[in-house]
């Protein structure tokens, strides 16, 4: 008879962690309490202080590490990519693949900010805005060099990121289209909002930002 060892529970912070990432993006930070967390984690509301700071501390601690990703595969990009059509694709492939599989941190990025006090506020405001900046200079470059087309430049930037980020509200790996596929389509609608000649699919560097999805996040991107 072959005796199955039993999975070991994952760390207590680990597990706190996880918790204060479910219900944030669920319930939202205001709605979360520490009875939720709590019980949520599996430990008693007296043993939660020893694992953690306050409940902020955990909203700020998911938000740094979530934008520290996303700008680090996006200055990937830029060094992979060394034109403005193929440094557009690569931001719209990374956000899309890293909003479809992490919807969870993400959404609590995009949604959390108002509940953070200004100075921890400050922090991810500048990790946003130098996250967005390589959008304005991928698209200001394209605009420069003639190959996009835009009277409003800032507002397109923030409507393909709003596009992009849209998606881990209703992505569904059981879709018609593959992840990769998704991400890939996604670049053919932001080449239509810049006016940009439309191109073939580069598969290989599709597979390329995957990896680099990949290898940020620490899980792989299936489907």
């Amino acid at each position: 008879m072959t005796v199955t060892k039993a999975a070991k529970p994952a760390p207590a912070a680990e597990r706190i962690r996880q918790a204060a990432l479910t219900l944030f993006a669920a319930k939202g930070f205001h709605g979360t309490g520490i009875r939720d967390l709590a019980e949520t984690a599996g430990l008693s509301s007296a043993s939660l202080y020893h694992y953690m700071g306050t409940k902020e501390d955990l909203l700020l601690a998911i938000m740094r590490e979530c934008m520290t990703r996303l700008l680090t595969a996006g200055r990937r990009v830029f060094l992979d990519d060394p034109d403005p059509r193929s440094r557009l694709a690569g931001l719209v492939q990374v956000h899309v693949l890293s909003h479809a599989v992490h919807p969870l941190e993400t959404a609590v990025v995009d949604n959390e900010l108002r509940a953070l006090s200004a100075t921890a506020r400050a922090t991810i405001v500048a990790q946003r805005d130098e996250y967005e900046d390589l959008w304005r200079a991928a698209i200001e470059d394209g605009c420069a060099s003639g190959v996009f087309r835009t009277s409003a430049p800032a507002v397109t930037r923030l409507a393909l990121l709003e596009m992009c980020s849209g998606v881990a509200r209703w992505y569904s790996p059981r879709g018609r289209l593959a992840l990769t596929e998704l991400a890939t389509h996604f670049t053919e609608i932001a080449y239509g909002a810049l006016h940009a000649e439309p191109s073939t699919v580069d598969v290989e560097a599709a597979r390329r930002r995957t990896r680099l999805v990949t290898e940020v996040w620490g899980v792989p991107v299936r489907r």
